[in-house]
């Protein structure tokens, strides 16, 4: 599946990277700062859906803006942006603070089953696509020793909802329904269907 337009990835998360390359997508990544204020905030009754949606949304157009100001930076290139967010019974679990913090929401998601929502936005020729999945994740009973070791590992920190589906916590997952590379950041099979509906693939 090789396509042969090159486009920028705008985000910094190494495992987007690494699922653009394995469907042969040539991209460069985009290094983007991050927009002043808080970063990624919750709005006031927003749904999870909602949240990531306009998140990846806010990314695009932030992305798109700053290339203009970037004279060595081709602007004819599409840029992808995605948002990935965890819910919990209706809860946004974002990204933990610290790994105290990891803790108490590994805690909340022992034992239970919650939603991933990864939202991704493309923009390419004045036009903007979208996609969202959604995958259905039920986490095994952690004993406090096990999320305790997993914390020390320090692999929570930087993910949403404070695990990585492609690492140490694969071990904690008893069932995914849904898209794996959407739990990692980054839904191959939509993404791959959006190139296409833009005429990229």
């Amino acid at each position: 599946m090789l396509m042969q337009q090159a486009i920028y990835l705008a985000s910094a998360s190494p495992r987007r990277h690494e699922l653009l390359n394995q469907l042969g997508i040539k991209h460069e990544v985009l290094h983007v700062p991050a927009p002043d204020g808080e970063d990624e905030p919750i709005w006031a009754n927003e749904t999870a859906t909602q949240y990531v949606q306009r998140t990846a949304l806010d990314k695009l157009q932030h992305a798109l803006a700053w290339r203009k100001k970037q004279a060595s930076l081709n602007q004819d290139w599409p840029i992808l942006c995605a948002d990935t967010t965890v819910e919990l019974q209706g809860d946004i679990l974002g990204k933990p603070v610290d790994l105290a913090h990891a803790a108490q929401l590994l805690q909340r998601l022992s034992g239970s089953s919650h939603q991933v929502h990864t939202a991704a936005c493309l923009a390419h020729q004045g036009q903007i696509y979208s996609t969202l999945s959604t995958s259905q994740i039920r986490f095994k009973a952690l004993s406090p020793d096990e999320i305790e070791r997993y914390c020390r590992s320090e692999e929570p920190l930087g993910k949403a909802g404070a695990y990585g589906i492609q690492g140490l916590a694969a071990a904690f997952i008893e069932h995914l329904e849904g898209s794996y590379s959407g739990v990692m950041g980054l839904d191959l099979h939509q993404t791959y269907q959006m190139l296409r509906q833009a005429h990229l693939k």
